[in-house]
C-alpha cells in the first residue's frame, strides 16, 4: 500500500489489514470511499441511496471501539443492492410501486457483512424485478459503465459493477439467479463468485410470500469485488448461518486440499451462435495462466451444458410466468413488459405437468455435472460468446434479446444445477467503440467456491490488473 494511493483505491484487504492494525481509521476510509461517491456517481448513476449520515456513525462507532483482529472486514465499504432488505430503507427492487417498501430487519447477508465490520455507504441500482441484463428502470434511471456509455453496465447487479470498479466501495452486494451477479463482472471487469446452492443464507424479511421453488433453489446472494484475493477474504463472513434461512448449508469456507494437479475441463461450445476473436483470447489467457500456475487444463466437453441450460431458463419462465407475472403487468414499464414477453418467445415457459417434469429433471442435469465435476473438480468456460452489449441492447427486439440473454446457456446451466461459478476478466478490448473488459467463467464442484478463486487469483497473477487500466482510462479522458 503506497503512500501516495488514494484511498478508494485500495483493496478490501488492504484497508482490513491497515484498520486493524491502527494505520488507518475506518472513518478515514469511509470519507475517502463518500468522496469517490460524490465525485463520480452523478456520471454513473450506480448508487441510488447515499448512506452518508448512516456510513459515518457505524465507522465512528467501530473506530471508537478500538481496532479489532476478529472482525475481517473491519472498517471495509461495501454497498448493498436494492433489492435485498436493509433495515430502515425502501426494498424498491428498481420498481416505482415499491418506493415505500421498508424493510423492517436486515436481511442475513446484510447482517452478515456488518457484523464482519463492513461499512455500508450506499444502495445500488437494479432494474425493474432485478430480471434484465442491463440496469435502468423507471424509479432511478440508467446505470452507466465506468468504461464508458458505449457499454451496458450489466445487470441486474449493474449499480453494485458498476460502483465497485469505479472505486464507489470495496465490495459490492449482489444476486443471482441467472447471472446477475456475472453479467456485471464481465460487464465493468469485476470478479465475482456466484456462491451455490444453499451457500450464502438468504431472506428478506419485508416479504409478504415465500418466493417459489426454482427462484429459492437458483438466486443466491453474493459480492462483486476487483480481485479475487478478496473474495477469499470477505465470502467466509456471508456464509455465516442465519435461521430465518432453513436450507442453508453450514460448511465451512474452505474444503479438503485436492490431489495435484488439478484438472480443468476447458469448453469453448458456442453452441452455434459463434464465438467472438476476443472471447477467444480471453479464454486462451485464462488456459495459458492455470497450466502455468499448475493445472491440468484439458479441452473436454461437460455434459448436456445447453440442454440444461434451454430447460432451466424455460422452467423459470414458467414459474415466473405464473407467480410475478401478474405484478410485471401491473407495476412494470412498457419496456419491461415487451422484454419478458420476447423472454417468453426465445424461452417458451413450461407449463402444468410439464414444468412439474423438467423441476424433477433438474435433478438429473445436476448428477451428470457433479458426476463429471469428480473428474474435472473445475471448467473453463465463455460466459458470454461476444464482447459485451451496448446499453439498452435487451430491449432492441428479438436480436437485442438474443445478444443479452438468448445465448447465454453458459450462465444459466449453473444457476440450475445450483453450482457455484466465478467470474474474471482476462483481457481488455479495443474495439471500434471504445475498450471493455472481456470475463470468462470459472465453474466449479458443489461447496468448493474457494476452488474457483483459487483459480482466479492464479489467473490474476500473470495478468495486468484491469481496475488499473480502468483507473489509467478514466484519468485520460
Amino acid at each position: 500500500m503506497g503512500k501516495s494511493t488514494p484511498l478508494w483505491q485500495l483493496s478490501a484487504t488492504e484497508i482490513a489489514n491497515a484498520t486493524r492494525a491502527g494505520e488507518l481509521t475506518a472513518l478515514e476510509v469511509t470519507e475517502a470511499a463518500l468522496a469517490r461517491l460524490e465525485e463520480i456517481n452523478p456520471t454513473l448513476n450506480a448508487v441510488v441511496a447515499n448512506l452518508a449520515d448512516e456510513a459515518r456513525r457505524d465507522a465512528e462507532a467501530l473506530d471508537q471501539g478500538g481496532s479489532a483482529s476478529d472482525l475481517p472486514l473491519h472498517g471495509v465499504p461495501v454497498t448493498i443492492k436494492v433489492n435485498v432488505d436493509q433495515k430502515g430503507h425502501p426494498t424498491t427492487n428498481g420498481v416505482p410501486a415499491y418506493k415505500d417498501n421498508t424493510a423492517p430487519e436486515d436481511a442475513p447477508i446484510v447482517r452478515n457483512l456488518k457484523r464482519a465490520g463492513a461499512i455500508v455507504i450506499g444502495r445500488t441500482n437494479t432494474p425493474e424485478y432485478s430480471f434484465r441484463a442491463d440496469t435502468d428502470n423507471p424509479l432511478y434511471g440508467r446505470t452507466h459503465n465506468p468504461w464508458g456509455k458505449h457499454l451496458s453496465a450489466g445487470g441486474s447487479s449493474g449499480g453494485a459493477g458498476s460502483a465497485v470498479m469505479a472505486g464507489i466501495g470495496a465490495l459490492a452486494h449482489g444476486n443471482d439467479i441467472g447471472g446477475s451477479l456475472r453479467f456485471p463482472a464481465s460487464a465493468n471487469g469485476a470478479v465475482t463468485v456466484k456462491p451455490g446452492l444453499g451457500r450464502v443464507p438468504a431472506w428478506n424479511p419485508s416479504q409478504t410470500a415465500e418466493r417459489g421453488m426454482l427462484a429459492q433453489s437458483m438466486s443466491v446472494q453474493g459480492l462483486i469485488a476487483r480481485n479475487a484475493s478478496d473474495l477469499h477474504l470477505s465470502m467466509p463472513a456471508t456464509i455465516a448461518a442465519d435461521p430465518r434461512d432453513p436450507f442453508h448449508v453450514p460448511l465451512p469456507w474452505r474444503g479438503p486440499e485436492l490431489e495435484q494437479p488439478i484438472r480443468v475441463a476447458f469448453s469453448r461450445d458456442d453452441f452455434g451462435f459463434g464465438l467472438h476473436p476476443d472471447v477467444a483470447a480471453a479464454l486462451d489467457a485464462a488456459a495459458s495462466a492455470l497450466s502455468n500456475s499448475g493445472y491440468a487444463v484439458e479441452e473436454v466437453e461437460p455434459p448436456l451444458v445447453h440442454e440444461a441450460g434451454e430447460i432451466g431458463y424455460r422452467a423459470l419462465m414458467g414459474e415466473v410466468k405464473e407467480l410475478l407475472g401478474p405484478d410485471i403487468h401491473k407495476n412494470g414499464s412498457d419496456t419491461l413488459i415487451a422484454i419478458f414477453e420476447e423472454y417468453y418467445r426465445q424461452f417458451p415457459p413450461f407449463e402444468g405437468r410439464e414444468e412439474l417434469q423438467m423441476l424433477a429433471q433438474r435433478s438429473h442435469y445436476a448428477r451428470q455435472w457433479s458426476l463429471f465435476l469428480e473428474d474435472y473438480p473445475l471448467v473453463l468456460t465463455p460466459f458470454l460468446l461476444a464482447p459485451f452489449f451496448t446499453a439498452g441492447r435487451d430491449a432492441e427486439g428479438p436480436e437485442g434479446v438474443r445478444d443479452a440473454l438468448g445465448c447465454s446457456h453458459w450462465s444459466f446451466v449453473a444457476n440450475f444445477t445450483g453450482l457455484p461459478a466465478g467470474n474474471l476478466p482476462t483481457r481488455v478490448a479495443d474495439l471500434p467503440e471504445g475498450k471493455q473488459p472481456i470475463g470468462v467463467q470459472l465453474i466449479g464442484r458443489r461447496w468448493r467456491e474457494d476452488l474457483i478463486v483459487d483459480a482466479m487469483q492464479a489467473i490474476e497473477a500473470q495478468l495486468p490488473p484491469v481496475c488499473s487500466q480502468l483507473w489509467d482510462h478514466l484519468s485520460a479522458d
